[in-house]
């Protein structure tokens, strides 16, 4: 494991872009197959009929759509993004790093526009992936945007909090890939439960507050 480590450091400092892309790809991938296992496993449970249960099996056209996601957007554009937006909050705003407006700053950031950017490219890449139209994709979007971003808000900012505090900025990359590992199953499982009753809740609840805001208003 130390010589891993060792090789991935080497790795980071020699080929930091291809680094990321690389062990992007193969991350959410991995995070795909486990969408796929959680979704079948929960299948297999609310199956009634014990004899009609299937044998798990990887869809691998799947997986690689997922790990292409990856290699082609979360890799390169994350590795910039996070390199970017570093240099702007030190040099441009200048802010001390590791300070509490430094880190608040960082967090706000990141959540106000790659995690919204990240989960509207994920749906709509994976809607035309599998051969959908775009009001096909359209629909997927608005059935999956919300939701995801809703929980996916309860957990980012503490990973980010601890990333940004904590973690130095040539690691900070290798910190958010590692937790994709989780965010990408979570997503590609999100996408696979299709029009779900709790997404329409969602949906349902969004629609409610903002019509109640305009009455208000």
């Amino acid at each position: 494991m130390l010589k891993l480590w060792r090789w991935y450091q080497h790795c980071l400092a020699v080929h930091p872009v291809k680094t990321q892309v690389v062990s992007s790809g193969f991350l959410w991938g991995l995070g795909d197959i486990g969408a796929q296992a959680i979704t079948h496993r929960s299948i297999t449970l609310n199956t009634q009929n014990p004899g009609s249960k299937e044998e798990f099996k990887i869809n691998w056209q799947r997986v690689a759509t997922t790990s292409m996601f990856g290699f082609a957007f979360v890799g390169p554009v994350g590795h910039y993004w996070y390199e970017y937006l570093d240099r702007f909050i030190r040099l441009r705003l200048q802010l001390q790093p590791k300070t509490f407006k430094f880190v608040a700053t960082k967090v706000a950031t990141d959540g106000f526009i790659f995690g919204p950017l990240d989960l509207l490219i994920f749906f709509s890449y994976m809607g035309f992936a599998s051969g959908k139209n775009t009001d096909q994709v359209k629909t997927d979007v608005k059935r999956d945007f919300l939701p995801s971003l809703l929980v996916g808000g309860t957990v980012w900012p503490i990973v980010q909090i601890a990333n940004f505090r904590y973690v130095p900025v040539r690691y900070q990359l290798l910190y958010v890939n590692l937790f994709c590992l989780l965010d990408s199953s979570f997503l590609s499982w999100i996408e696979q439960q299709g029009d779900a009753s709790w997404k329409r809740w969602f949906t349902s609840a969004a629609h409610h507050s903002v019509e109640d805001h305009k009455r208000g208003s």
